[in-house]
């Protein structure tokens, strides 16, 4: 029996390691050395790492001493968000606030709980509109109420759910005239979209490896340099003293690899997963015609965009858990973007907070396109949908 997929449409959860990727990890597995060791294979590892972290810099827009290597995105959030926190609070013990947004990945969130839990923070979860896009001047006027007492502000580049760019240079505009650090989760916008740390004037932005084509495990916070940012981590002072551990040279060399193929081929992706994006969307509105797609649409009145790659859909009268089982059934993976906790789906924060209901939020499905996908892969899914979402919808008859 075959067990590879079919059709794998879940790009934004991890895609497919590049070849570049796959060579750079792989030329380095079978070496040895500590990259803090001061020996002749320890200054050879330092080499391999430092060369990876001066391709990232390049690749993002940003200086070598400004990526601090990490474990994923979920680390770089944290060591953003917490480490942020500690260091605005201990110059001024008024900065307790955070403002958010309420449709920011649980790498966020639930730090922010946390912190809320734990040390005092004062959580602002800012609302969006219906296409899931945090308004600026809403921004605004959460930061007038009392500017002093914001300690940092966190707000995606691109939503993992619905794929919804946000206006970070807005955010970072209006921040600057408070004098208020912003930290971005960019997970999904590199390689999606153009990201150029320099130029958005972020304080802080995360990356992870295995959304770029690079292997699980690694990742990095972009920090300014002038940025003084509490580590979580105590040990052996490695990256700038703000993250100690030893460094995964193989998985480090992947990642560079990886992302500097992404940025070099963003473009031309995006272009091609547009167009894929498109003929998805019109094809399961012929086949479904009251599905309904979330999020902004390309070309939408109010000029926002999404990721070429997401197509976000609710089908009304299913379950989407019971619709992805169905999908899967023939070879097609895809996801719900909800969360599950022990066991029980429970309905999307994201849609949620745009307004949808809870049924409504529970019948969706996330398809993720990426660099693999193709138009067969497209084709199969509007061949697959209508006896799907029909079967999908007798269950709950």
């Amino acid at each position: 029996m075959n067990a590879v997929p079919t059709v794998y449409l879940d790009h934004a959860a991890t895609t497919p390691m590049v070849p570049a990727a796959i060579e750079a990890m792989t030329a380095h597995l079978g070496a040895v050395g500590n990259a803090s060791s001061l020996h002749a294979s320890g200054r050879r590892a330092r080499r391999i790492v430092e060369e990876s972290r001066e391709t990232l810099a390049q690749a993002l827009n940003c200086r070598p001493g400004e990526v601090v290597f990490t474990s994923g995105g979920t680390e770089a959030d944290n060591l953003a968000i917490k480490g942020l926190y500690w260091s605005r609070r201990a110059g001024d013990p008024r900065r307790l606030r955070i403002l958010a947004t309420a449709v920011e990945h649980h790498a966020v969130l639930d730090p922010l709980e946390w912190l809320e839990e734990h040390e005092g923070a004062g959580i602002n979860l800012l609302p969006v509109d219906g296409e899931g896009r945090l308004s600026p001047e809403g921004l605004r006027a959460a930061i007038e109420t009392e500017p002093v007492s914001v300690a940092a502000i966190t707000v995606m580049w691109a939503n993992n759910e619905v794929g919804t760019v946000q206006p970070i240079e807005e955010v970072v505009r209006i921040a600057a005239e408070h004098g208020i650090p912003v930290h971005t989760d960019a997970v999904q916008a590199i390689g999606a979209v153009p990201v150029d740390f320099a130029a958005s004037g972020v304080d802080a932005l995360s990356v992870s490896g295995h959304k770029v084509g690079g292997p699980q495990g690694v990742g990095a916070l972009v920090v300014r340099r002038e940025v003084d940012l509490t580590a979580l981590l105590h040990g052996g002072g490695q990256e700038r003293d703000v993250r100690s551990g030893t460094l995964d040279v193989p998985a480090i060399a992947g990642f560079a690899a990886a992302v500097e193929l992404a940025v070099k081929q963003q473009a031309d992706l995006a272009a091609r997963l547009s167009v894929l994006r498109e003929r998805l969307v019109a094809g399961v509105r012929r086949a479904v015609p009251d599905v309904v797609l979330n999020g902004a649409s390309a070309g939408s009145a109010s000029g926002v965009d999404r990721l070429p790659g997401n197509v976000h859909l609710s089908f009304p009268g299913c379950e989407g858990d019971s619709l992805l089982m169905l999908l899967d059934a023939r070879g097609i993976e895809c996801s719900t973007g909800s969360a599950c906790s022990a066991g029980v789906p429970q309905p999307s924060h994201v849609l949620l907070a745009m307004g949808r209901s809870a049924a409504e939020a529970r019948s969706s499905l996330r398809f993720s396109l990426g660099h693999t996908s193709t138009e067969a892969d497209v084709d199969a899914v509007v061949a697959a949908i209508a006896p799907c979402v029909e079967r999908a919808r007798a269950a709950r008859a």
